[in-house]
């Protein structure tokens, strides 16, 4: 028997079990009870048919009525996952000790019956048996697993009662359940704890408030002077990017190198997200180059970083080199809704791309995935493909808000209102409630429209929600659709009703942009000085409502001395639309020179074919100037070559001063281009329908309304024709 014990003392439990099996063949019994416990052990540690043999064995032998034998059999029956035979064992023995109640109270909440493990333990109390320290802290966790604080709290008094308050693991699994469910409370348990380890100070650091867990971490490794683990790492890097102190997180990436995480997965990512909401690419860029292991929470920080700071094509080119060297292995949702994000911020839309990532949602499973198939649907409308989204919008099973936000908003970019208003209408029958997000659609879709009685019904389904006067955002919307639709009066009566402490910059902003638009530079002027008076100042996008405003009424003067003032803050648009002021009042000498002082890296630009267009087309309406007009041309054909406008203007300029010639090389050279020239629109409403006029359109219109029209546009032109016939000007 002594070489038994040795090999059971000593660990070796196959060789025990071996050893076991040789003295039963040899007719050897064993007559001490204390060996049975511990070659069932050896069992556990090998086979569950050779420990349910032995459990026959001890039954046979009588030794199953020993607690210790009984206590050995349960605790191999709960660690094989055996419960029920676990519990026959726990419910036939004839003496439980603690250990027995602390076997089948831990063996339940280890295996997730969380209810049931909780009812073991409180008959375990009733029974008068104490837990152990292990079991206290699976109780613990199963009332946080549970959502049950109440319970949490009762357990904190039993467990201070039973004398486990210092055990530090107990002491941190509630921790963790304060943490989850009342941070007041934990930072109390916090203070109160004796002695904490690292776990303690990363549950207080992960669970806190940014800038309350970077003084937390602060002090932990100044005073304290514990060594951070890569939990905490991972807290801190998170807390820096929420709260802005990049500083702080390039400290914490030389600790991350200093103490030998660089290769830790979990610190990389927290990394390379930091670095992409401070703007650092160069430093994001490093980190995971230098990673050397990534998984998809890596890539998509990466694409998503890109996305953040307006880098598509960089995050489309980092996509397409992971999928040539096979380093991505697959795709996840998040992965697609990021490569759907680059296809809308693209100048020119991206139908194949989105085509391409459809086929691999389809391929990958993700064909119900209502996130992903919104997601889709929004970069399909974005790049004009809105018959592709109403496909995928009427095959869902389930459209929740943000469906039907998607359609309504998609087709508005697309230019069809109507179709937008349509789809609300749906929406309102199917007895879904809009919100701020759809409400904001609507009313877009109505000032595209720019019919009138559907800005007031809009503006009227804005009020019965509330969301008018209350929403400043929705508030600003209406100004704006009112403007457009040439109600500036309502416009102002929209934008009055708005609480003073609500408006913000683009309320104001809205404000003068209507305005300017409708021909009202002088009350532009006025607002903008009302504005200021309030203590808010112009943004560029106030600046160039205004300018646009000073520019179309013909007040060089204001418009100068207002871009004196922001000059500063003046970018590309601002400066195009000083130009095209000065261009419109025939100051092109002045225009050049303001061009030439222009900064460089704005000049440079491709957008800036916008300053040289002004000149253009203050050209193409004058018969002088030709030297200013020929360099616009170069530059705008140059910097725009498949801009139809520049072609069009350089034509008439051309045209104007009898150069036959020249125009005809303009309108030849767009031809050999392939440049696609979009003739100008406009529409009214009449009996509450639409009539679009196109440029150059010879269709006859219907009868009725339509011939109406016909009739008062041929009678204009005819006054026209005698205007010029008499010698008059006109304007």
């Amino acid at each position: 028997m002594q070489g038994l014990k040795n090999f059971l003392s000593n660990g070796r439990w196959q060789e025990a079990f071996t050893y076991y099996l040789r003295l039963r063949r040899s007719g050897v019994q064993l007559t001490d009870p204390s060996l049975f416990p511990a070659i069932v052990k050896a069992c556990g540690q090998i086979s569950f048919t050779h420990g349910e043999s032995m459990h026959a064995s001890s039954i046979r032998q009588g030794y199953d009525s020993f607690t210790s034998t009984g206590n050995s059999t349960l605790d191999f029956y709960m660690k094989w996952g055996a419960i029920g035979s676990a519990l026959s064992v726990f419910r036939c023995m004839r003496c439980r000790d603690s250990v027995s109640w602390n076997i089948i109270v831990h063996g339940y909440l280890d295996h997730g019956d969380l209810e049931q493990g909780l009812r073991f333990f409180m008959q375990a109390r009733v029974a008068g048996f104490e837990p152990n320290a292990g079991t206290l802290v699976l109780v613990s966790q199963a009332h946080r697993s549970l959502g049950d604080f109440v319970g949490g709290q009762k357990f904190h008094c039993l467990a201070m009662k039973a004398g486990f308050w210092a055990v530090v693991s107990l002491q941190n699994s509630l921790l963790e359940l304060y943490c989850d469910f009342d941070m007041q409370s934990a930072h109390v348990l916090f203070d109160e704890m004796s002695e904490r380890d690292v776990i303690s100070w990363s549950l207080m650091v992960k669970n806190e408030e940014a800038a309350l867990a970077l003084e937390l971490f602060q002090k932990m490794v100044s005073r304290v002077g514990f060594e951070p683990d890569g939990q905490i790492i991972v807290s801190v890097l998170k807390a820096c990017a929420d709260t802005g102190d990049y500083d702080m997180g390039r400290c914490i990436h030389g600790s991350v190198i200093y103490r030998g995480f660089e290769c830790d997965v979990f610190a990389g990512n927290s990394l390379l997200d930091m670095y992409m909401k401070s703007c650092d690419v160069d430093c994001a860029s490093a980190v995971f180059n230098e990673m050397p292991h990534r998984n998809n929470v890596s890539w998509n920080s990466m694409l998503s970083g890109f996305i953040h700071n307006g880098m598509h094509s960089d995050a489309l080119t980092l996509f397409s080199n992971s999928m040539v060297h096979e380093e991505v292995s697959s795709c996840d949702e998040v992965t697609l809704v990021n490569l759907l994000q680059i296809c809308k911020h693209f100048a020119v839309p991206m139908p194949y791309y989105c085509k391409s990532i459809h086929s691999k949602v389809l391929r990958s499973g993700f064909e119900l995935n209502g996130f992903l198939l919104n997601s889709l649907m929004d970069a399909y409308a974005k790049c004009y493909l809105i018959e592709l989204a109403k496909e995928i919008f009427s095959r869902l099973t389930r459209k929740d808000l943000v469906s039907w936000g998607v359609m309504i908003g998609g087709f508005s970019h697309c230019g069809l209102p109507h179709e937008s208003i349509a789809v609300f209408r749906e929406m309102i029958q199917a007895g879904v409630r809009p919100n701020v997000v759809i409400i904001l659609n609507l009313v877009e879709a109505c000032a595209s429209s720019v019919e009138l009685g559907r800005a007031k019904w809009a503006h009227s389904i804005a009020i019965r929600r509330g969301l008018a006067a209350e929403e400043v955002s929705v508030g600003t919307a209406i100004v704006d659709m009112y403007s457009k639709c040439g109600a500036i009066e309502t416009s102002r009566k929209a934008f009055d009703q708005l609480h003073l402490h609500q408006k913000n910059i683009r309320s104001w902003s809205a404000m003068i942009t209507a305005y300017g638009m409708n021909g009202q530079a002088h009350e532009a002027l006025a607002l903008l000085a009302e504005m200021k008076q309030h203590g808010i100042k112009p943004n560029a996008v106030t600046a160039l409502s205004v300018l646009s405003a000073c520019s179309h009424a013909g007040l060089v003067a204001e418009g100068l001395s207002f871009f004196r003032e922001t000059i500063q803050d003046s970018g590309l648009e601002q400066y195009a639309c000083v130009v095209d002021m000065l261009s419109r009042a025939g100051k092109l000498d002045i225009a050049m020179d303001l061009i030439e002082t222009m900064p460089e890296y704005l000049k440079s630009c491709a957008s800036a074919s916008s300053l040289w267009g002004a000149l253009l087309s203050s050209c193409s309406r004058s018969t002088g100037n030709t030297e200013i007009g020929v360099e616009a041309v170069s530059h705008v054909l140059e910097l725009e070559p498949l801009n139809s406008a520049g072609y069009l203007l350089a034509s008439s300029m051309h045209s104007a001063r009898g150069a036959w010639g020249d125009a005809a090389k303009m309108r030849w050279l767009a031809k050999q281009r392939a440049v696609k020239v979009f003739a100008g629109q406009s529409w009214v409403y009449v009996d509450s329908r639409e009539f679009r006029f196109a440029a150059g359109d010879g269709c006859t219109l219907q009868a009725g309304a339509g011939s109406s029209i016909v009739f008062v546009v041929e009678e204009l032109h005819r006054c026209l024709r005698i205007v010029e016939v008499i010698g008059m000007v006109a304007v």
